[in-house]
C-alpha cells in the first residue's frame, strides 16, 4: 500500500484536520510552471519521447515553483508542530490532575481512621477508566507524530527526486527548530505506571525487594526474546504498564539520561573467534567474557562477567557469574599485572561480605584472568542500549525488559586502526546515542528493540493470560536464542566471520504483521483476546537481580522511548477513534516505507500533462503490464504441475505463531559464508548413531554368511556359484567400509553440530537389494541342484 493510502486509512478522528496534506503537496510537485527545455536549452514541444519526460519536468521546475512548495511545506510543518505541542500540554495537565485525584483517593485508604469510610469501588473504577483514556491519548499522539514524520520525509524525498532541487538539508534545519517528533514520553510513562499500579491494587501496591523470589527451587525459569519494530515500541510500553509497573528503585529521584543506559564490552580472540563460535554453536562449556557498566562513562564500578553454556542433558543450568572491580584497575587486571588476591584483600578487611562469597569471587577472577591471558582475548565489540524494566516489587514471577536504541560498536585494533588502543574500551564515545561521530564501518544501529520476557512459574502452571496474548500478538516477533554479542560480531566483522547466525538473513524482512486479534491499546469498554506462545532462551541472560545490585539506589531502571530518537516509537495496531474502518486481517499488510515505492498513477498523470505520444505510450505500457500479469496468473493456474498438500501445524509452529498465517521464505547465505542453524544435541543422538552402525555390521555379516553358503555348502559348486559368492563377499566388505565411513561422518556432524543429512536413502536400498538377490540366487541354485527345474 502506498503511503498516501496508508495515511488516509490511519487517520484518527481527533487529529483529522491536522495531518500533513500529503496529497496536496504531491499535487504541488506535479505543477511546474517553467518552460519546457530540452538538453540543448531549446524549447521543446509535448511530442518528446517518454525517456526525456522526467528530465524535462525537472527543467520546468522553476525558483517560483520551489518557493511556492517550500511555503506550503513549512505551513504544514507549523500546523503539525502546533497540534503536537497543544496535545502534549493537554496530556501533561490531565496526568497532573489524575495524579492529584489518585493521591486523594489512596490517602483515604491509607490515612483514614477506624470509623471513617474508605473510597468506594466505583471511585477506583472511574480513576482506572480515566487513566486508560490518558494512555490511549498518549498512544494516539505517538501514532500521529510517527505518521507525520514519515510523511514529511517521504514528500521531501519525492521532491528531490522529481525536481532535482535538494531540499533535505534546509528542511532538517527547519525541523530542528520545530521538533514535533522529538517528544520524550518517558516521564509520562513512569507517572502513568505508578498511578495505574496504585489504582489497580486499590491503594495497596506491592512493596518489597524487587529481586525477591528468584532463588526458589520449585520454580521453572524461562526467558524468551523478541524483536519489536520501532512503530510498536510506544504501544508495547503502554500495554505492559497496564499489567506491570515500571521498575523504579528511587521514585523520588528525577529521571536522568544515564539511568537506563547499559554498556558491555565483549572479548574474543580475533584470530580464532573461539568465544563467538562457541556461543553460536552452543557447545558444552562455551563461554563469553564481557565487561559491563551501568550509566555513563564516569561510572567507577565495572562488572567482569563470565557466562558458561551448559547442555540440558547434563542436568546443569547455564551460569552467569561476575565480580566488580574499580575502573582504574581494569587494565591492570586484564593484563595480569594486578592479581585477584590484591584487590580482594580490601574486601576481606571491610568485613561486609562473607568469606565464602569473597573466596568464590576470587576464584572466578583467577579463572577469568588466566583464560584471558592464555587465549589472548582482547575487546572486539561493544553493545549499548537503554533498558526499560517492568516488574512487581517482591514478585519475580513475571519480568519484562525492553532494550531500545541497541547499538553495536567495534572495539578492536584490527585493520591498522587504533580504536581502544591499549585501553580496555574506546574513550571517544560514551552514551551519546546514535554515536554520529563514528565512521559507518565502526557502528551498527540495530533496527529493532529487543523484548525479554522472563517467567518464573511452578511446574505445570500456565503463564499469565496477558503475557500469552502479548507474545502471540502483532507487536512482537519471536527470535529464539538471539544474542547481542553474536549479532554485533557477525555484522561488524563481515570479512572475518564466515559462519552467521540463523536470524541474519531475516534482517531485510519487515517484521511488522497485521493485527491478528483484538490486542493493543484500547479505550475503556473494549475487550481483548489472544492465543498463546512460549519459548525458552538462556543465551544472553541479563539477570535482573544483578542489574538491581549494580545500579545505585537512586537510579531508576527505565529507558527512553524510541520516539525521542527519530520518531521511532509509534504504534499501528489501534484503530479506535479513526474515521475509516480497520483493515481486514486477510488483506495485505500495508508496508509504506519502501524506498522503491512505485507510483503508477503519478507517471500516468505526468504523461497526461505532457500529452501526445508520451501519454499514449505510457498508458499502453501500463495496460500491457496489467494484461501480462493476468495472463501469467491464468497460465500458472491451468498448467499441470504438482500441487502443494496442506500440512497440519506442528506443535512448535502453534507455540510460536498461534493461529496466525505463517509466511515461509528460503534464505540464501551470502557468497563465501554459511548460516548456522541451531541443532539440539543430546547423548541419545550419539547412541542412535552407534546403534545404526551396529545394525550395518549385523547385515554385513548376513551378506558374508550368504557368500560363504553359496561357496561351500552347494552339492556341486560350479564357476557361477563361485563368482556370485565372490560378489557377495565384496559386497560384505564394502558394506563394512561404508558403515564405518557413515558412522564417522555422522559422529563428526553431531559433535560439531553441523546441519547435514543424517538420513541415508541409497545405502539401505542397496543393502536390501543385495540381501534379496542373495536369497533368490541361493533358492535358484538349490532348486537346480535338486533338479526341481
Amino acid at each position: 500500500m502506498k503511503f498516501g493510502e496508508q495515511l488516509r486509512s490511519s487517520v484518527i478522528r481527533e487529529y483529522q484536520w491536522y495531518y500533513i496534506n500529503y496529497d496536496g503537496l504531491k499535487d504541488e510537485l506535479k505543477t511546474a510552471t517553467g518552460p519546457v527545455v530540452d538538453a540543448d536549452n531549446n524549447e521543446a514541444g509535448p511530442s518528446d519521447t517518454s525517456k526525456k519526460s522526467k528530465a524535462r519536468h525537472k527543467n520546468r521546475w522553476s525558483e517560483e515553483d520551489e518557493q511556492r512548495f517550500i511555503s506550503r511545506l513549512y505551513a504544514e510543518l507549523d500546523k503539525v508542530y502546533t497540534k503536537t505541542k497543544v496535545k502534549q500540554s493537554e496530556i501533561q495537565r490531565r496526568i497532573a490532575v489524575s495524579d492529584r485525584e489518585v493521591k486523594e483517593v489512596v490517602a483515604k485508604v491509607t490515612e483514614r481512621g477506624l470509623a471513617e469510610q474508605g473510597p468506594s469501588e466505583e471511585d477506583f473504577m472511574l480513576l482506572e477508566e480515566d487513566l486508560s483514556d490518558i494512555i490511549a491519548d498518549v498512544h494516539d499522539l505517538a501514532k500521529y507524530v510517527q505518521l507525520n514524520y514519515t510523511g514529511f520525509y517521504k514528500i521531501i524525498k519525492k521532491h528531490d527526486k522529481m525536481t532535482n532541487w535538494s531540499l533535505r538539508p534546509s528542511f532538517d534545519a527547519a525541523l530542528k527548530k520545530k521538533p514535533f517528533y522529538n517528544e520524550d514520553f518517558d516521564a509520562e510513562v513512569v507517572k502513568l505506571s505508578n498511578m495505574y499500579n496504585n489504582v489497580r491494587t486499590r491503594g495497596n501496591p506491592i512493596k518489597g525487594d524487587s529481586s525477591a523470589g528468584g532463588t526458589q527451587g520449585s520454580f521453572v525459569r524461562q526467558t524468551t526474546k523478541y524483536w519489536v519494530h520501532p512503530d510498536n515500541i510506544t504501544e508495547l510500553k503502554l500495554v505492559i504498564l497496564k499489567h506491570l509497573p515500571v521498575l523504579v528503585f528511587n521514585p523520588n529521584k528525577e529521571f536522568e539520561q544515564a539511568d537506563s543506559a547499559i554498556s558491555s564490552i565483549y572479548y574474543d580472540n580475533p584470530d580464532k573467534w573461539d568465544l563467538y563460535a562457541g556461543r553460536l554453536k552452543k557447545t558444552e562449556g562455551a563461554e563469553a567474557v564481557r565487561l559491563r557498566w551501568y550509566g555513563g562513562m564516569q561510572t567507577d564500578n565495572i562488572f567482569i562477567e563470565r557466562k558458561t553454556h551448559r547442555e540440558d542433558w547434563t542436568g546443569e543450568k547455564s551460569v552467569k557469574a561476575r565480580f566488580s572491580v574499580k575502573e582504574k584497575n581494569v587494565n591492570a587486571f586484564m593484563r595480569g599485572d594486578l592479581l585477584p588476591a590484591a584487590f580482594f584483600e580490601k574486601a576481606r578487611k571491610d568485613g561486609k561480605r562473607s568469606e565464602k562469597a569473597i573466596a568464590e569471587d576470587e576464584s572466578l577472577a583467577r579463572e577469568v584472568q588466566y583464560s584471558v591471558i592464555k587465549n589472548r582475548y582482547v575487546p572486539v565489540c561493544r553493545s549499548f542500549y537503554n533498558r526499560t524494566a517492568f516488574q512487581l516489587p517482591a514478585d519475580a514471577r513475571v519480568r519484562v525488559s525492553l532494550d531500545t536504541e541497541l547499538t553495536m560498536v567495534r572495539e578492536d585494533n584490527l585493520d591498522g586502526v587504533k580504536r581502544s588502543g591499549d585501553n580496555w574500551r574506546r574513550m571517544d564515545i560514551g552514551i551519546d546515542w546514535p554515536f554520529s561521530q563514528l565512521p559507518p564501518g565502526d557502528v551498527l544501529r540495530f533496527p529493532y528493540a529487543v523484548l525479554e520476557v522472563k517467567l518464573q512459574t511452578q511446574h505445570g502452571q500456565e503463564p499469565p493470560e496477558w503475557i500469552r496474548q502479548l507474545i502471540s500478538s502483532h507487536l512482537v516477533e519471536a527470535v529464539p536464542k538471539f544474542s547481542k554479542f553474536i549479532h554485533g560480531t557477525a555484522a561488524l566483522f563481515p570479512d572475518r566471520i564466515n559462519l552467521l547466525p540463523y536470524w541474519m538473513p531475516q534482517m531485510d524482512v519487515d517484521i511488522r504483521k497485521p493485527v491478528t486479534h483484538n490486542f493493543g491499546i484500547k479505550r475503556p469498554g473494549q475487550s481483548h483476546s489472544g492465543t498463546t506462545s512460549d519459548d525458552e532462551d538462556e543465551d544472553d541472560m541479563d539477570s535482573d537481580e544483578e542489574e538491581m545490585e549494580a545500579r545505585t539506589p537512586s537510579a531508576p531502571s527505565r529507558g527512553r522511548n524510541g520516539l525521542s530518537r527519530g520518531a521511532q516509537a509509534m504504534a499501528l495496531g489501534d484503530m479506535e477513534g479513526q474515521t475509516t474502518e480497520e483493515i481486514a486481517s486477510n488483506e495485505d499488510y500495508p508496508l509504506y516505507d519502501s524506498d522503491d515505492e512505485s507510483d503508477e498513477d503519478d507517471r500516468i498523470e505526468e504523461a497526461r500533462r505532457v500529452g501526445g505520444w508520451t501519454y499514449y505510450s505510457t498508458l499502453a505500457k501500463s495496460y500491457a503490464k496489467a494484461t501480462g500479469r493476468g495472463a501469467l496468473a491464468v497460465v500458472q493456474t491451468l498448467t499441470p504441475r504438482p500441487r502443494a498438500t496442506t500440512v497440519p501445524r506442528s506443535n512448535r509452529t502453534q507455540m510460536f505463531f498461534g493461529d496466525q498465517d505463517v509466511q515461509t521464505k528460503r534464505f540464501k547465505a551470502p557468497k563465501g559464508k554459511k548460516i548456522y542453524v541451531p541443532v539440539r544435541v543430546e547423548p541419545k543422538v550419539f547412541f542412535a548413531a552407534e546403534r545404526t552402525y551396529l545394525g550395518w555390521l549385523e547385515f554385513s555379516i548376513y551378506i558374508g554368511a550368504i557368500a560363504v553358503t553359496l561357496l561351500n555348502f552347494g552339492s556341486k559348486p560350479n564357476k557361477l556359484s563361485f563368482i556370485v559368492a565372490g560378489i557377495f563377499t565384496l559386497l560384505a566388505i564394502l558394506a563394512l567400509c561404508y558403515s564405518v565411513a557413515i558412522y564417522l561422518y555422522r559422529s563428526k556432524g553431531i559433535r560439531e553440530r553441523q546441519v547435514i543429512k543424517y538420513y541415508d536413502r541409497l545405502g539401505p536400498t542397496i543393502l536390501c537389494g543385495a540381501l534379496f538377490m542373495g536369497v533368490a540366487l541361493n533358492f535358484a541354485f538349490e532348486g537346480r541342484d535338486r533338479q526341481l527345474w
